[in-house]
């Protein structure tokens, strides 16, 4: 009887576990709060304070929201450790999930009483998110057996749920600031996180808790790996160390430029994970199999942020293109700006399940192509998605800021969200299978420092998209195209040796599980 309820329960949620199914809501809404605001921000800070903003220049602006989205992932590294070590994943996801409806809350109150409130509530989101983000990606990896043809599948069907989330936020919020104002499309953002918080607290724990005594596994993601008896001294420090720089920035005592913060950021993550992946693999007495891995997690997180750096350009150089050079009337209805923050949703929302069907087929045919393979057709196809931004810039630049078809925006977006579908489900799933179990939390928080490096990047870039620019636009998007294509490259060149070092791994160890490349 035990067995049948098992076997049930595996197939349960489209051929999935069954607790695959209140993950996949407990993420569609809080992606549905994060991407409320995102697409905000920018057209927020940038717009004349006559209008309700805050009156900054877009350089400006862009640094900040890749400040905050990069620090949102950087910060994951940080939260995988302390679920490692202190809370576990379960209650990590509990905790940020709090944290983040704390900092929509304050943003909401922005327009109400101070500024100062807006920058707090994004400490507040990217504090909750470095817990809730690296967290729930591990859970959903603990349903999946090592060999389960499924895995990808499964992560394909989880980042649907990301997108739908990310699909009705701009949406709303787009409708709700045009004839009521910022604040209120800020608020709706906590609305979603509340709505994760009780689906995760009543549904999902439930249903995980049932699902591993069926299959008599120990419930390791309701429990730290080690017991670290410095880790809350260590958290507390650090959220200390956070409030007194707010407190010292909010009263005047010291004053932060962004575009220096991010460029400087940007160069030190890099120093520091090339550092941490070196003392993975010198000081951790990893065996030549988990050493090997851990080289895999290390290429496949560098390309991953080049890619990021370009597909995370949406909320800066694509949503400014989109509000200044793009025709968006139609039939006397203006479309709102952010509106085309959804159209990337709405392609993984189509593709997502074409996707995992097609890893499932190809796999069980061992045709399935290799993590490499994948990452280098996302390199490829973002390359192609700003080769068609370069020609819309191009037009733009020619007819001295014409308005162009909204077509090749959603071109663009089409080529990148084909590519996100072979890189980030896919990269998740990997980071969650090749990381040693003792530092799986800490190596998805590197896995999500890729996407935090992105950020930054793209902040970097995107804040110089605007009239005054006209004539440099097809320069910036060509440099992405460049830089794109090379990296595809260089892991082209790569596979090779790889595949050689695996087979020697493979040699010494026989019960490897890594696929062939």
């Amino acid at each position: 009887m035990q067995q049948h309820d098992l076997e049930t329960q595996n197939q349960a949620f489209l051929g999935h576990p069954k607790p695959l199914k209140s993950l996949f809501f407990t993420e569609l809404w809080e992606r549905f709060s994060y991407y409320g605001i995102r697409p905000l921000l920018i057209l927020y800070m940038s717009a004349m304070v006559a209008n309700g903003g805050l009156g900054l220049d877009r350089p400006t602006a862009a640094a900040i929201v890749g400040l905050f989205a990069g620090s949102m992932y950087l910060m994951t590294v940080l939260g995988g450790w302390v679920a490692d070590n202190w809370l576990g994943q379960a209650k990590s996801v509990w905790y940020g999930s709090m944290i983040i409806a704390l900092g929509h809350l304050s943003i909401a109150l922005t327009n109400i009483i101070d500024h100062f409130f807006f920058y707090f509530g994004l400490v507040l989101i990217v504090i909750g998110s470095g817990l809730f983000k690296t967290c729930i990606s591990v859970i959903v990896g603990t349903l999946y057996k090592e060999k389960d043809v499924r895995r990808d599948a499964g992560f394909s069907i989880f980042y649907m749920g990301i997108n739908i989330g990310s699909f009705i936020a701009p949406l709303i919020t787009g409708l709700l600031i045009k004839d009521n104002g910022w604040h209120l499309g800020f608020g709706i953002g906590g609305i979603g996180m509340l709505i994760a918080l009780l689906i995760f607290r009543f549904s999902a724990i439930p249903s995980l808790r049932q699902f591993n005594t069926l299959r008599g596994q120990e419930n390791t993601w309701n429990k730290p790996v080690v017991i670290n008896t410095k880790a809350p001294k260590i958290v507390f420090g650090f959220l200390a160390l956070v409030a007194a720089l707010v407190a010292l920035t909010a009263f005047g005592v010291i004053t932060i430029h962004p575009v220096a913060v991010v460029t400087y950021l940007t160069m030190s993550i890099c120093i520091c994970i090339v550092v941490y992946f070196a003392y993975l693999l010198l000081f951790m007495h990893l065996n030549q199999q988990e050493k090997f891995q851990i080289i895999i997690c290390f290429i496949l997180l560098v390309a991953a942020a080049l890619f990021w750096s370009a597909f995370e350009q949406k909320p800066t150089s694509f949503n400014l293109f989109a509000n200044d050079f793009t025709q968006r009337h139609f039939f006397g209805f203006e479309i709102p700006t952010v509106w085309f923050q959804s159209i990337n949703a709405l392609f993984i929302i189509i593709f997502a399940p074409i996707a995992a069907w097609l890893w499932v087929k190809l796999g069980k045919k061992n045709k399935d192509p290799s993590y490499i393979s994948k990452f280098i057709i996302a390199l490829v196809l973002a390359a192609s998605g700003f080769l068609v931004m370069a020609f819309a810039s191009t037009l733009v630049a020619k007819g001295n800021g014409d308005l162009v078809s909204p077509l090749w925006i959603v071109t663009s977006l089409l080529l990148l969200t084909l590519g996100e579908l072979c890189l980030s489900p896919v990269g998740l799933s990997t980071m969650t299978k090749l990381a040693p179990t003792v530092i799986r939390g800490q190596i998805m928080g590197l896995w999500f420092t890729a996407s935090a490096l992105g950020n930054l990047m793209a902040g970097l870039i995107g804040g110089h998209v605007s009239a005054n620019e006209i004539d440099n636009l097809p320069t910036l998007f060509m440099r992405c195209v460049i830089a794109l294509a090379i990296g595809a490259i260089v892991l082209w060149l790569l596979k090779a040796p790889i595949k050689r070092l695996m087979n020697k791994t493979e040699s010494v160890s026989p019960q490897s599980n890594m696929e062939t490349l």
